[in-house]
């Protein structure tokens, strides 16, 4: 694989898992039920991935941040950006793994301020479709920002095509010479020579003007 299509698969990669990231951070993660305290009835809630894992947004438009940057930045510079591609995919990754597993807790003080709330039990019911999308945004963040860290010093930067391949040629952005080549002498050219010439006081069909 060549630098250029190497640059526009990191690229890729960041951009797909950091819309991947957004879309399954706007959606419900978890259902929750409140029990409370009799006669209070229970209460059913949905809590989204950004509530659940507020890392998952914030790792998501880092991702779509990243896609922009590596066309700006250039050799370590793009490490350092692959270094952070690396850390969002790992945080998408993570973030994932505790739901599915279930090591997500919720604070019943953060649900709201219904009456009841404070004394209640809350059982935490998450799902697998938006976690599992997190995960497969986090992986894919990880294998880009790998790739980015191994190669991202020896891609082209921006515009690196239109900059001046040799002194004194007109391709490649490069300097234009400065001498253009002369056009063919025309009849007309000819007659107004002939003319100047008689102004200046020499005959145009003298064969010896130094005479």
């Amino acid at each position: 694989m060549n630098p250029r299509r190497e640059l526009t698969t990191a690229v890729l990669a960041c951009a797909v898992a950091g819309g991947l990231a957004l879309s399954a951070g706007g959606q419900s993660w978890a259902a929750v039920t409140i029990s409370r305290p009799a006669p209070l009835p229970p209460v059913d809630t949905a809590l989204t991935g950004s509530t659940l894992a507020p890392l998952v947004p914030a790792a998501g438009l880092l991702l779509l941040a990243a896609a922009v940057a590596l066309f700006a930045v250039r050799s370590w510079g793009r490490v350092v950006v692959g270094v952070l591609v690396v850390a969002a995919g790992v945080a998408l990754g993570t973030a994932a793994v505790r739901t599915l597993t279930g090591s997500v807790a919720v604070d019943p003080a953060d649900l709201g301020s219904q009456i009841g709330l404070d004394r209640a039990d809350v059982v935490v019911d998450p799902s697998v479709g938006w976690p599992v999308l997190a995960l497969l945004a986090g992986l894919v963040g990880v294998l880009g920002g790998l790739l980015v860290v191994a190669r991202g010093r020896r891609w082209p930067g921006l515009g690196q095509r239109y900059q001046r391949t040799g002194a004194g040629t007109g391709t490649g952005g490069g300097a234009v010479s400065r001498t253009a080549p002369r056009r063919p002498e025309t009849a007309e050219d000819r007659h107004q020579a002939a003319w100047k010439a008689l102004d200046g006081g020499t005959d145009p069909t003298d064969d010896d003007p130094g005479r």
